[in-house]
């Protein structure tokens, strides 16, 4: 498999995921500027959409969505308990914290990037992600993780959209146990090596 990532992009929660389950993959940097790859290759022919994660696997075909890519990758290791079984009721709750981050945090987090927006407007968005964090805040400040005691793809994923914050002077300690939440993920060491590669 080959996995399309950006820094800072919410492809690290796919390649954490990899990571995480020990599956043999090719990570493959992408300039989401110029829409090269680190090979110099076109990725719009890879993934048209022109955004990262996109997921290459061993027959051709592309995968693109991060949640979409993080549930097929918990599906080949299932016994990792990295997602519940599909078809069961914990699959759904768990699909629908992936839309909750998905569009509530992540697509939320997603305009704050935009240099087309004053400062005026990007608070009415910020206001908005407030309440969405004070949700995850209720949540995790009686369990580990957003799904219980045991880590998934779920806090991958949040995990990953949460590193933004800083980039916008957000201050997590705002909400201490996402804070706290953002600590013990970053200890994982799947997370650890993820980040050295994209980060260095």
């Amino acid at each position: 498999m080959k996995l399309y990532y950006a820094p800072q992009a919410c492809s690290l929660a796919s390649h954490i995921v990899l990571r995480e389950l020990q599956l043999p993959f090719e990570a493959i940097r992408v300039d989401n500027r110029s829409k090269r790859t680190a090979d110099g290759r076109d990725f719009l022919a890879i993934n048209p959409k022109g955004y990262v994660a996109a997921l290459q696997l061993d027959d051709g075909q592309v995968l693109t969505e991060g949640p979409a890519i993080l549930q097929y990758l918990a599906d080949l290791k299932p016994e990792s308990g990295l997602a519940a079984a599909n078809g069961s009721w914990e699959r759904v709750r768990l699909q629908e914290t992936l839309n909750f981050i998905t569009s509530e945090v992540h697509g939320i987090m997603g305009w704050l990037f935009n240099p087309g927006f004053d400062d005026g407007v990007k608070e009415v968005f910020k206001q908005k992600l407030f309440k969405r964090l004070a949700l995850l805040e209720q949540t995790l400040e009686h369990q580990d993780y957003l799904q219980g005691a045991q880590f998934g793809i779920a806090d991958a994923y949040l995990f990953t959209v949460l590193r933004w914050t800083a980039l916008f002077a957000i201050d997590l300690a705002n909400w201490p146990a996402l804070s706290r939440f953002q600590a013990r993920v970053e200890q994982r060491p799947a997370v650890r090596d993820a980040l050295a590669l994209e980060l260095a």
